[in-house]
């Protein structure tokens, strides 16, 4: 009985603040492949929309492209989480390199449908690493498939053998730019967890921030204010109370208000 009296008094709670307008948006986070036997996603970005506001609900890999849609008619916005590489011959017409990491088909292809079809319906995205380079490759653009073996003159360390919340490397911020306004700052130290990158930046995107040796670490869709992508991890900072990148998530959130 005292446990039926909690529920009931939870939905109240909760019945009375949407009916004083306060319901919080949804954010939907795209599913890791957890070996196929598994929907999840990582909770320091569960915990990062929790922080800003947001009510996140993670959204699991399908082929269905009618059941997709319908998830995406449930979600106020869309954060692309990182993961695994993605594959060059499928996805921009390139042969694979000996240091090309693990990929997997099933997520390419799902990320790439959900991030395109949540643009088309004018939902806010947040794309985060793997989710940038997705985004980038999603409206044509392409990557480096391995940094090292790439990028002459690459001499930043940008996988970090440091605490994911520290930290170890900078990045220039372009004045004026969705990040620069999200976070305050025009120059920071951001933490670093890949060896893939953008190349060739997509039609109608820009690029608004580098590493000190030209690696892309975030980008922004031109002339829109919902579209958008960083390198590094912001959720590792949030999820553990650093509050450095906390409005990155508060601004995604505010936008799916709208």
């Amino acid at each position: 009985m005292k446990k039926l009296l909690s529920i009931i008094l939870v939905l109240l709670i909760s019945s009375s603040a949407f009916a004083q307008g306060d319901k919080k948006p949804i954010i939907g986070i795209s599913s890791t492949w957890g070996g196929g036997i598994a929907t999840s996603a990582p909770l320091t970005y569960v915990k990062s929309v929790m922080r800003a506001g947001g009510v996140p609900v993670v959204l699991p890999i399908t082929d269905d492209p009618e059941l997709l849609s319908r998830m995406l008619e449930t979600v106020d916005a869309v954060i692309m989480t990182g993961g695994e590489d993605i594959d060059p011959l499928k996805w921009f017409g390139e042969e694979p390199r000996p240091a090309l990491g693990e990929i997997v088909p099933e997520r390419d292809a799902f990320d790439i449908a959900l991030i395109r079809m949540a643009v088309a319906k004018g939902l806010p995205v947040l794309g985060i690493c793997r989710g940038i380079q997705l985004m980038n490759v999603a409206f044509g653009g392409t990557l480096y498939q391995d940094i090292p073996s790439q990028v002459k003159g690459a001499f930043v360390k940008h996988s970090q053998k440091a605490p994911g919340y520290y930290g170890t490397h900078s990045i220039s911020i372009e004045k004026g730019s969705l990040l620069n306004k999200q976070i305050g700052l025009d120059s920071v130290a951001v933490n670093s967890f890949h060896h893939q990158a953008i190349k060739q930046i997509a039609p109608g995107f820009k690029v608004t921030a580098y590493s000190k040796d030209g690696i892309v670490e975030a980008i922004e869709k031109v002339g829109s204010s919902k579209v958008f992508g960083v390198q590094f991890h912001p959720e590792v900072f949030t999820a553990n109370n650093v509050d450095t990148f906390l409005g990155i998530f508060q601004y995604l959130v505010e936008e799916a208000k709208k």
